[in-house]
Formats: structure tokens, C-alpha cells, sequence
């Protein structure tokens, strides 16, 4: 007997078998990266006692002072706006400014492109930790340190390699056709990248704006570097702060921790999809 679909049972079965590794996998995969987040999260409605006597229960009773404290906190917000400042801003001058160095790389024919491209893509093995020192002499001279500028410069220039390498992948799968019956239109070659390119390239903004976002989110050695005062402390600069302030109160320390990944998360969660698709059109077109 064959089903709706014209499959016999006998073969739907057996394909359905055939994932079930594949599930058991990700059902592993998943519980073993939530449970340290539900851990943290449960943790951060105890007292410290309760996380001395009882790690792993339930609270009992439940301490929502160490979450509310911490929203009403003016240090932990004060974070939150210059993680998200510097963010959007490393981003925006990171796309735009690898943006149009693709798609002179992608769609211009000039001597020594392809060296210049070479010299992007070894700039992703290049580690920021053997840039610390000049880097801050070099901030230090055009006195940018204590300056949100100080970041957001550093990090649009590190993030640059991996984003022109993305973007010229994309550009580059642009029908040649396309360009020529824009310049027969009338369209200038600027034109052409910000009225058609551009949009056609949609997928591949997105995935390197949320690649930049979260690389920028989730730095913690530059903004160590370059801000000595809590004014511009970024989120991962303020757990670090939090975590010598309240070494004995690990239960605050959990709350601080949630707290400051929730952001993250949640952004995350909005642009997966966008993420997701952008990576796997690549894949595809390449």
C-alpha cells in the first residue's frame, strides 16, 4: 500500500528511521547549551546560602531582589547603552565601508586586485591581542582613549576582512547582464551598487550587520583598554567590574549574568532567520 503521496509505508518508515540519529543529536546538542542558561537563570532567584546548601534545587523561596536591584540600577543600564552605541556604530561603519570596497574588489578590473583581496583575507589571520600595544599608543596619540571613537574605529577596521570577504562573494554572483542594461539605462556605476546591488544583496547585509553586532557585543579586551572610566564600561567590561565588586554574592553575580546576555539573546533570536538564510544562499550560490 502507498500512501497520499505515492511512497509506500515500508519507505517512509525507513526514512524516518534514518533521522532519528540525526534528532537524538540535536536533542543533545540543545539541552547540553541550555542547561548552563537555565542553571544561571534559576540561580539568580537564590540567596547565596541556597546556592551553598542546595545548588541545583529550586529556589526556596524565590529572591527577585537580585534581578530587580539590578534593572533599577542606573550602572547596569548605563552598559546597556554604550554596548548597543558602539555596536551600531562599529557596524554601520563596517558594512558601508566593506560594502563599497567589495564591490570595487567584485566588479572592477584593475592591476593587483586580486593581491589587494589576498591582503583582506590575510587580515583574518591576523590576532587583535599582537595589535594591543600599538594600538593603544596609537589611540593614545590621537587621544582617543576614553572615547566611544576609540572602539568603534578599531573594531570597523578588524571587522573589515571577514565582511569583504562575504560581500564579494555576493557581488560577484551579480549577472554582468544586469549591470550592462543599467549603464545602457543611464545608471551610473555608483548607481548601479546603491539603486540595484545593494538591494539584491540584502541577504548578505544582513548576516555580516549580525556578525559585526554580536562580534562588537561580545568584545571585551578593547573596551578594557580603552575605557578607564565606568562611564563608557560596555556589558562584558561591566561583569567583569561586577564579578570583583561582588565576589561573595554569587547569586547577584548570576542575575548580572542573565541580565546581560538577555540582549544578546533576544537579538539573536529576532535575526536567525536572517542569519541562517544569508549563510545558506551563500553556500548555495558558491
Amino acid at each position: 500500500m502507498s500512501g497520499a503521496t505515492g511512497v509506500p509505508k515500508r519507505v517512509r518508515r525507513r526514512r524516518v528511521l534514518r533521522k532519528v540519529p540525526v534528532y537524538v543529536i540535536l536533542w543533545l546538542v540543545g539541552v547540553f547549551m541550555v542547561t548552563p542558561l537555565l542553571y544561571a537563570l534559576i540561580s539568580g532567584f537564590k540567596s547565596t546560602d541556597q546556592l551553598s546548601n542546595n545548588p541545583f534545587g529550586l529556589p526556596d523561596p524565590w529572591v527577585t531582589s537580585n534581578y530587580t536591584s539590578l534593572l533599577g540600577s542606573g550602572a547596569f543600564w548605563r552598559s546597556i547603552g554604550s554596548s548597543t552605541l558602539i555596536a551600531v556604530g562599529a557596524t554601520v561603519l563596517t558594512v558601508a565601508t566593506a560594502a563599497l570596497a567589495a564591490f570595487a574588489l567584485a566588479r572592477f578590473a584593475f592591476r593587483g586586485r586580486e593581491f589587494m583581496f589576498t591582503l583582506f583575507t590575510m587580515g583574518l589571520m591576523f590576532p587583535f591581542a599582537v595589535a594591543i600595544l600599538p594600538l593603544f599608543i596609537l589611540l593614545r596619540t590621537f587621544d582617543l582613549l576614553d572615547n566611544p571613537w576609540g572602539v568603534i574605529l578599531p573594531e570597523a577596521a578588524f571587522g573589515l576582512p571577514l565582511t569583504i570577504v562575504i560581500l564579494r562573494g555576493f557581488f560577484r554572483e551579480i549577472p554582468g547582464e544586469l549591470e550592462e542594461a543599467a549603464t545602457i539605462d543611464g545608471c551610473s556605476r555608483f548607481g548601479f551598487f546603491w539603486r540595484i546591488l545593494l538591494p539584491l544583496a540584502r541577504p548578505a547585509l544582513g548576516t555580516v550587520s549580525v556578525l559585526a553586532i554580536v562580534g562588537s557585543w561580545n568584545q571585551f579586551l578593547l573596551p578594557l583598554l580603552v575605557f578607564s572610566e565606568p562611564t563608557w564600561w560596555t556589558v562584558p567590561v561591566g561583569i567583569q567590574q561586577f564579578q570583583g565588586q561582588y565576589a561573595s554574592d554569587v547569586a547577584r553575580i548570576f542575575a548580572y549574568l542573565v541580565l546581560a546576555m538577555a540582549p544578546a539573546l533576544a537579538f539573536y533570536a529576532v535575526a536567525e532567520r536572517q542569519l541562517i538564510g544569508g549563510i545558506t544562499l551563500g553556500a548555495t550560490k558558491g
